[in-house]
Protein backbone atom coordinates (compact mmCIF):
# COMPACT_ATOMS: atom_id res chain seq x y z
CA UNK A 1 0.00 0.00 0.00
CA UNK A 2 2.53 2.28 0.87
CA UNK A 3 4.36 1.72 -2.17
CA UNK A 4 1.12 2.19 -4.43
CA UNK A 5 0.44 5.30 -2.71
CA UNK A 6 4.42 7.00 -3.22
CA UNK A 7 5.58 5.06 -6.17
CA UNK A 8 5.79 8.45 -8.20
CA UNK A 9 7.89 9.53 -5.02
CA UNK A 10 9.76 6.52 -5.11
CA UNK A 11 11.12 6.86 -8.67
CA UNK A 12 11.54 10.67 -8.42
CA UNK A 13 13.84 9.95 -5.18
CA UNK A 14 15.67 7.04 -7.12
CA UNK A 15 16.35 8.79 -10.37
CA UNK A 16 17.60 12.19 -8.34
CA UNK A 17 20.19 9.88 -5.97
CA UNK A 18 21.46 8.28 -9.33
CA UNK A 19 21.82 11.98 -11.28
CA UNK A 20 23.64 13.20 -8.05
CA UNK A 21 25.61 9.58 -8.25
CA UNK A 22 26.77 10.24 -11.31
CA UNK A 23 27.00 14.18 -11.59
CA UNK A 24 29.44 13.60 -8.39
CA UNK A 25 31.61 11.14 -10.41
CA UNK A 26 31.84 13.22 -13.59
CA UNK A 27 32.86 16.42 -10.94
CA UNK A 28 35.44 14.19 -9.48
CA UNK A 29 36.96 13.15 -13.20
CA UNK A 30 37.52 16.32 -14.48
CA UNK A 31 39.17 17.85 -10.93
CA UNK A 32 41.24 14.71 -11.17
CA UNK A 33 42.27 14.99 -15.14
CA UNK A 34 43.26 18.60 -14.12
CA UNK A 35 44.79 18.44 -11.29
CA UNK A 36 47.12 15.17 -13.22
CA UNK A 37 47.23 17.77 -16.31
CA UNK A 38 48.43 20.78 -14.31
CA UNK A 39 50.82 18.38 -11.59
CA UNK A 40 48.72 19.44 -9.01
CA UNK A 41 49.03 17.31 -5.62
CA UNK A 42 46.93 14.54 -4.57
CA UNK A 43 46.65 15.90 -1.28
CA UNK A 44 44.80 19.26 -2.91
CA UNK A 45 42.75 17.29 -5.17
CA UNK A 46 41.42 15.32 -2.15
CA UNK A 47 40.18 18.85 -0.34
CA UNK A 48 38.48 20.15 -3.73
CA UNK A 49 36.95 16.72 -3.66
CA UNK A 50 35.57 17.01 -0.31
CA UNK A 51 34.13 20.69 -1.30
CA UNK A 52 32.94 18.57 -4.38
CA UNK A 53 30.96 15.96 -1.75
CA UNK A 54 29.88 18.98 0.29
CA UNK A 55 28.02 20.31 -2.48
CA UNK A 56 26.24 17.28 -3.92
CA UNK A 57 25.31 15.74 -0.71
CA UNK A 58 23.47 19.12 0.43
CA UNK A 59 21.86 19.34 -2.85
CA UNK A 60 20.91 15.73 -2.78
CA UNK A 61 19.27 16.64 0.84
CA UNK A 62 17.60 19.52 -0.29
CA UNK A 63 16.28 17.93 -3.69
CA UNK A 64 14.57 14.63 -1.46
CA UNK A 65 13.38 17.69 0.80
CA UNK A 66 11.16 19.18 -2.28
CA UNK A 67 10.49 15.18 -3.60
CA UNK A 68 8.88 14.32 -0.28
CA UNK A 69 6.92 17.87 -0.08
CA UNK A 70 8.72 19.39 2.60
CA UNK A 71 7.18 22.90 1.79
CA UNK A 72 9.28 25.97 0.39
CA UNK A 73 7.59 27.92 3.50
CA UNK A 74 8.72 25.45 6.28
CA UNK A 75 12.32 24.93 4.21
CA UNK A 76 12.55 28.19 4.37
CA UNK A 77 12.16 28.85 7.79
CA UNK A 78 14.40 25.66 8.43
CA UNK A 79 17.06 27.21 6.28
CA UNK A 80 16.74 31.03 7.24
CA UNK A 81 17.24 29.87 10.38
CA UNK A 82 20.12 27.85 9.77
CA UNK A 83 22.12 30.73 7.60
CA UNK A 84 21.12 33.01 10.53
CA UNK A 85 23.55 30.63 13.26
CA UNK A 86 25.97 30.30 10.27
CA UNK A 87 26.28 33.79 9.12
CA UNK A 88 26.91 34.88 12.58
CA UNK A 89 29.23 32.20 13.35
CA UNK A 90 31.29 33.07 9.42
CA UNK A 91 30.89 37.31 10.19
CA UNK A 92 33.15 36.22 13.49
CA UNK A 93 35.37 33.93 11.78
CA UNK A 94 35.08 35.22 8.38
CA UNK A 95 39.11 34.88 7.68
CA UNK A 96 37.62 30.95 7.63
CA UNK A 97 35.77 31.46 4.87
CA UNK A 98 38.04 33.68 2.89
CA UNK A 99 40.85 31.61 3.19
CA UNK A 100 38.87 28.36 2.27
CA UNK A 101 37.96 30.05 -0.96
CA UNK A 102 41.48 31.32 -1.64
CA UNK A 103 42.24 27.77 -0.83
CA UNK A 104 39.96 27.08 -3.92
CA UNK A 105 40.53 29.35 -6.38
CA UNK A 106 44.33 28.54 -5.57
CA UNK A 107 43.64 25.04 -6.68
CA UNK A 108 42.60 26.20 -10.24
CA UNK A 109 44.85 29.41 -10.83
CA UNK A 110 47.71 28.93 -8.64
CA UNK A 111 50.79 30.16 -10.82
CA UNK A 112 53.31 28.41 -8.19
CA UNK A 113 53.32 24.72 -6.96
CA UNK A 114 54.81 22.47 -3.59
CA UNK A 115 58.68 22.79 -4.59
CA UNK A 116 58.92 25.88 -5.37
CA UNK A 117 61.16 28.60 -3.75
CA UNK A 118 59.00 32.43 -3.43
CA UNK A 119 59.83 35.52 -2.25
CA UNK A 120 56.14 36.98 -1.02
CA UNK A 121 56.60 41.10 -0.93
CA UNK A 122 54.91 42.54 2.23
CA UNK A 123 56.11 45.79 3.88
CA UNK A 124 55.59 44.35 7.21
CA UNK A 125 56.21 40.79 7.10
CA UNK A 126 58.59 39.61 4.21
CA UNK A 127 58.72 35.82 3.90
CA UNK A 128 61.24 34.09 1.35
CA UNK A 129 61.49 29.90 1.23
CA UNK A 130 60.17 26.95 -0.42
CA UNK A 131 56.60 25.38 -0.44
CA UNK A 132 56.15 22.60 1.68
CA UNK A 133 52.54 22.07 1.32
CA UNK A 134 49.16 24.26 0.45
CA UNK A 135 46.54 23.30 2.66
CA UNK A 136 42.83 23.99 3.37
CA UNK A 137 43.57 27.68 5.01
CA UNK A 138 47.19 28.37 4.81
CA UNK A 139 50.39 27.64 2.69
CA UNK A 140 53.29 25.84 4.79
CA UNK A 141 56.83 27.63 3.55
CA UNK A 142 60.40 26.13 4.78
CA UNK A 143 63.16 29.15 4.88
CA UNK A 144 66.80 28.20 3.54
CA UNK A 145 67.73 28.13 7.92
CA UNK A 146 64.99 25.31 8.18
CA UNK A 147 62.24 27.98 9.81
CA UNK A 148 58.56 26.83 8.89
CA UNK A 149 56.22 29.65 8.02
CA UNK A 150 52.33 28.91 8.12
CA UNK A 151 50.87 31.83 5.87
CA UNK A 152 47.36 32.58 5.15
CA UNK A 153 45.81 31.23 0.99
CA UNK A 154 43.83 34.53 1.37
CA UNK A 155 46.95 36.65 1.71
CA UNK A 156 48.98 34.68 -0.54
CA UNK A 157 45.88 36.26 -3.04
CA UNK A 158 46.85 39.67 -1.85
CA UNK A 159 49.79 39.91 -1.98
CA UNK A 160 53.16 39.93 -4.98
CA UNK A 161 54.91 36.64 -4.85
CA UNK A 162 58.09 35.88 -6.76
CA UNK A 163 58.44 32.59 -8.18
CA UNK A 164 61.98 30.64 -8.70
CA UNK A 165 61.45 27.29 -10.07
CA UNK A 166 63.04 24.33 -8.23
CA UNK A 167 65.24 23.64 -11.69
CA UNK A 168 66.65 27.91 -10.91
CA UNK A 169 67.39 28.13 -7.29
CA UNK A 170 71.00 27.00 -7.30
CA UNK A 171 71.60 30.06 -9.81
CA UNK A 172 69.44 32.40 -7.95
CA UNK A 173 71.03 31.84 -4.77
CA UNK A 174 74.05 32.24 -5.56
CA UNK A 175 73.37 35.25 -7.59
CA UNK A 176 71.45 36.43 -4.74
CA UNK A 177 73.72 35.10 -2.08
CA UNK A 178 73.81 38.32 0.07
CA UNK A 179 70.25 39.38 -0.66
CA UNK A 180 69.14 36.02 0.62
CA UNK A 181 71.36 35.96 3.82
CA UNK A 182 70.58 39.51 4.77
CA UNK A 183 66.63 38.97 4.77
CA UNK A 184 64.91 39.73 7.60
CA UNK A 185 63.53 37.24 8.60
CA UNK A 186 66.31 34.54 7.61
Amino acid sequence: MYFENNLGQLLQTGIHIAIFIISRWVLIRIVKRYARRSEKVEHRTGLIIKYIDFATIFMLILGLFFIWGVGINDLGWVMSSVFAVIGIGFFAQWSILSNITSGIIMFFTFPYKIGDYIIIHDKEFPSAGTIEDIRTFHVIIKTLEGQQITYPNSLMLQKGVSVIKPDDLETFINENDKNIKDHPLD
